[in-house]
């Protein structure tokens, strides 16, 4: 029997594995288009939930990435439009992205310098206008063509591809700006 399977007759260790199956792919997702952390969490923690409840709706097993992906991207479009107290009280900026890696045989100077790369594009692709970020995030870090972000934000193939490029510029111009003195 499948996760899809298990799920749907309400077996919770099936939804422990799913949880640790997507959770991490699902928390950078999250943490890139809502530029925090502890939003972010709750985006991924109300995707689970929405899916447990309604993984009878899931149509082709096969999908269940794609699926939960358009949950957590939903969820995410829902915190930005929500006032919270933290609009108030903003954190104190851009964090690391969750569960960077910087293993491998390189040495301590280059994982340094990969570390400051990898944290000036995550600060850079946070900047970005939403509409952007979300083109970015999918087609960069989450590797999804052109039409599968089509598909996932229910928008035409030549609107990713003009947010793509838009974005883009944007992020060439704001690590640009970075680099100067």
């Amino acid at each position: 029997m499948d996760i899809v399977d298990r799920l749907k007759n309400r077996d919770e260790t099936a939804l422990r594995l799913l949880m640790n199956e997507y959770g991490d792919t699902l928390m950078r997702i999250a943490f890139l288009l809502v530029r925090d952390r502890q939003a972010a969490e709750e985006a991924v923690q109300d995707t689970f939930i929405q899916a447990y409840r309604r993984i009878g709706q899931l149509q082709d097993a096969s999908k269940l990435k794609s699926w939960l992906i358009r949950i957590v991207i939903n969820r995410c479009r829902m915190k930005q439009r929500t006032w919270s107290w933290r609009n108030i009280f903003p954190g104190g900026g851009a964090e690391e992205l969750p569960d960077a890696e910087l293993t491998g045989s390189a040495g301590a100077d280059e994982l340094v310098m990969k570390y400051i790369d990898q944290h000036h594009l995550v600060q850079a692709v946070q900047q970005l206008d939403y509409m952007y970020r979300e083109c970015i995030v999918l087609y960069y870090f989450q590797e999804m063509s052109i039409q599968e972000i089509a598909d996932q934000l229910k928008s035409k193939e030549n609107t990713i591809k003009s947010r793509l490029a838009r974005g883009r510029s944007q992020l060439r111009r704001l690590l640009e700006e970075d680099k100067q003195p």
